[in-house]
């Protein structure tokens, strides 16, 4: 369950569906009604709000969200898997020059990977596991594409999720995974 502390993440989000509608507000439009939305009188508030409750003497440690790093070796390959074939997008690129490696940030929904060409930065064959909510739909998405490399299927597991993999080709793997029913 999202709370005030998620607020620059609400109004990303709502700029989003705004602009799926055909309807463009500006960041700071966004951040403005996402603090109405908490029955706050202005950003300016609710931000001194989320200091205050990051800035709290003595609070117990607060973990956020993991951004998983995967190896990548080909930015192309990269794109046409995880942008074209899963659906995600990229938020931001960087390289130190134009020549030397990639790291990016790509999303969907509130799921955040960082995709490097570093040598350093991870291995390849990693697994993620992502915890998600409709994964029937998800995989139909996915089967509707016809790509090439995979055709996702989910399996039941005896511990109560039901899992669909997919591999990139790299070696990486994303297990995505939703609580069985019941």
């Amino acid at each position: 369950m999202r709370d005030f502390r998620d607020a620059k993440s609400m109004a990303k989000h709502l700029r989003q569906a705004l602009a799926g509608r055909g309807l463009e507000l500006s960041h700071s439009e966004a951040l403005e009604l996402v603090a109405g939305q908490f029955g706050l009188s202005n950003w300016n508030v609710l931000a001194a709000k989320i200091g205050a409750a990051e800035a709290a003497p003595g609070a117990a440690p607060a973990f956020e969200r993991a951004i998983p790093i995967l190896r990548i070796f080909s930015v192309e390959k990269a794109k046409e898997f995880y942008l074209d074939f899963l659906g995600f997008t990229i938020e931001w690129e960087h390289r130190f020059e134009p020549s030397l490696p990639l790291f990016a940030q790509i999303a969907r929904s509130d799921l955040i990977l960082h995709l490097s060409e570093h040598h350093g930065d991870a291995s390849p064959g990693a697994t993620v596991n992502v915890r998600m909510m409709g994964i029937d739909a998800y995989r139909a998405e996915l089967i509707g594409k016809n790509y090439g490399y995979g055709r996702p299927g989910i399996e039941d597991q005896p511990w109560g999720m039901r899992e669909m993999t997919v591999h990139d080709p790299f070696g990486n793997r994303i297990r995505f995974m939703e609580p069985k029913a019941g």
